[in-house]
């Protein structure tokens, strides 16, 4: 009887968790992140110590985000109209969660910097003696060609809101283009990471939603793709 006791907490804990994934955008964008943070540190051979504070800084993170969740629900239970108490609850609840993001940022800082600091002289003298003018054409392009869209769709302003995501593609173009011009894979795994927390915090701030930040994503990694294709192509 114990042990079906047990088996059933398990799985009312693990359904607890694919509930939070499936129904919260927020952990499902953390998560992500919690991915591309581990990758890297694992390219980064970071000692069994520095490995564990960059884990608790990230299921710190994640127990918040799932706390927050269960409190929401709760509320929403107990007073389905608008009340000025559950909001302060749901507030509180949200104030841990950027506390343990704050946390996880100091920590990654203290943890990865001194170890990406060696590579980015040598990042940015790759930029510096590249064709620049090639980046400057890409972001041009990219930037036009989500206005387009936006008056297309006839969604949001042409700087504001709407599809696709501007700010995404323009961080996408970047990362694109960094990634061609250095050809260093850590390089490339830290221009994605700070792309993803661009794409996060427009989908965390409501402006934009998934699908209009992966297409602008995917619009600004293209055009700037091509427009590197072309030059090596013809130029």
């Amino acid at each position: 009887m114990k042990n079906k006791n047990l088996l059933e907490s398990f799985n009312r804990a693990i359904d607890g968790l694919v509930f939070c994934f499936q129904t919260q955008r927020n952990i499902r964008l953390h998560a992500l992140a919690a991915l591309l943070v581990l990758s890297l540190s694992l390219g980064l051979h970071l000692t069994k110590v520095e490995l564990l504070f960059v884990f608790i800084a990230i299921i710190f993170v994640l127990v918040t985000e799932t706390l927050n969740t269960a409190i929401e629900a709760t509320i929403d239970l107990i007073t389905p109209r608008y009340h000025p108490l559950a909001r302060v609850a749901k507030d509180v609840a949200a104030g841990a969660v950027l506390l343990a993001a704050i946390n996880a940022i100091v920590t990654g800082y203290l943890v990865f910097f001194p170890k990406l600091n060696p590579v980015l002289p040598k990042v940015i003298e790759s930029i510096t003696h590249s064709p620049a003018h090639l980046t400057l054409i890409a972001i041009s392009l990219v930037v036009f060609s989500v206005v387009v869209f936006k008056v297309w769709t006839g969604t949001g302003r042409p700087l504001s809101g709407g599809m696709p995501s501007g700010h995404a593609a323009v961080a996408f173009a970047l990362a694109t283009a960094i990634i061609l011009i250095s050809k260093d894979g850590l390089v490339a795994t830290l221009a994605i990471l700070l792309s993803l927390l661009v794409v996060q915090s427009r989908v965390e701030g409501g402006i934009h939603n998934v699908t209009e930040v992966i297409i602008g994503s995917v619009l600004g990694v293209l055009v700037t793709f091509l427009i590197f294709q072309l030059y090596q192509k013809w130029g």
